[in-house]
């Protein structure tokens, strides 16, 4: 069984897996926190994951009604995110794999979030094309064996990712952090017809997997600023088609141009509802499987790290070295993720 440890940013998580089933997960989030700031503070966010660490294992583990010393290895986020609250949660599994003398994984936080549409479908098909979108990260990968292989991109945003959009749209709109899920809300009772957005690198001659959503964040806030009493509901709906609208043709087209019957989209932004109900529709039409995790899988969480460290202990990979080291800016390239630290450099 593997305990998974997520600390990447302002959720603290823990989660069981054992042969791909998830036992049980417990997540606590700082988000509250942070709301007062309009974004994440790194060390807040730091500081209550050393508060918040114990108590979510322990709950992960009542869940699922094991205990510690069930625990075979601990698999743990190394890399991307904030530096301070990935080094909180790198030191809480050193400290629970050494006690119980239990091999240590570290693994790339967008790794994890493919690994999570596991827990729900079983395997993913070798090969398929994943969508990642989330605050920080928008990305299309061709993805084969998770454990095994690396991992190809082929194409990423160029400045700002999809979540990112949201939030700085909703700032400017007046709506409460995180701006993703406020704006989901809004859009319910607005019109995405009502403002004329643009659909970024979908013209004829752009790469035709590469985001942009800056130019998409700045049309939005010029148009907000344009109207003397802007209708919210209109511009959330918006703005949401218009991220929906991009995501979805560049994934599908991904998966018809590679001859893939697969597309899996994970990442926070996989829980926008219209992002899940436009990506079903277009898949549809395409003859396209769709998976998507199931909403509490979305956002962050240690079942997602639990997940991928069960795929690598399955696959026989070689733990983690003792210098296991955090990678704040790690590249997407292996779901393993073993960064060791800089060499001094001699003095002079």
């Amino acid at each position: 069984m593997v305990l998974g440890i997520e600390s990447s940013c302002d959720e603290t998580g823990a989660g069981l897996v054992r042969d791909g089933q998830l036992l049980g997960q417990a997540v606590a989030s700082s988000m509250d926190e942070h709301a007062r700031y309009g974004g994440v503070v790194p060390e807040i966010a730091a500081r209550a994951h050393v508060h918040a660490m114990a108590p979510v294992v322990r709950e992960a583990l009542d869940r699922a009604g094991l205990a510690l010393a069930d625990v075979g290895a601990v698999a743990v986020t190394t890399g991307p995110g904030l530096a301070g609250a990935l080094q909180v949660g790198v030191a809480a599994a050193k400290s629970y794999a050494f006690s119980l003398g239990v091999p240590l994984y570290g693994v790339h936080h967008l790794a994890g979030h493919v690994a999570a549409a596991t827990l729900d479908g079983g395997p993913l098909p070798n090969p398929c094309v994943v969508l990642i979108v989330s605050g920080g990260h928008t990305s299309l990968l061709l993805v084969r064996d998770l454990a095994r292989d690396p991992i190809a991109h082929l194409g990423d945003t160029l400045d700002d990712a999809a979540g990112e959009c949201f939030d700085k749209v909703a700032r400017v709109l007046g709506l409460p952090y995180p701006g993703g899920p406020a704006i989901d809300r809004a859009a319910r009772d607005g019109d995405p017809a009502a403002v004329r957005l643009p659909r970024p690198l979908t013209g004829p001659h752009d790469d035709p997997y590469a985001f942009s959503f800056s130019g998409l964040k700045t049309a939005a806030a010029r148009w907000v600023e344009a109207q003397r009493a802007p209708y919210v509901p209109d511009a959330a709906a918006a703005l949401q088609e218009a991220i929906a609208d991009v995501l979805t043709r560049k994934a599908v087209r991904a998966c018809t141009d590679h001859g893939i019957g697969t597309l899996v989209v994970v990442g926070g932004v996989a829980a926008n509802s219209r992002v899940r109900a436009l990506a079903e529709q277009r898949c549809a039409a395409a003859g396209i499987a769709l998976r998507v995790p199931p909403l509490r899988l979305c956002t962050d969480n240690g079942a997602m790290v639990a997940a991928i460290g069960d795929l690598l202990v399955r696959a026989g990979a070689e733990p983690a070295p003792a210098e296991l080291s955090v990678d704040p800016s790690a590249p997407l390239e292996y779901a393993a993720l073993t960064p060791r630290p800089v060499s001094p450099q001699p003095s002079r």
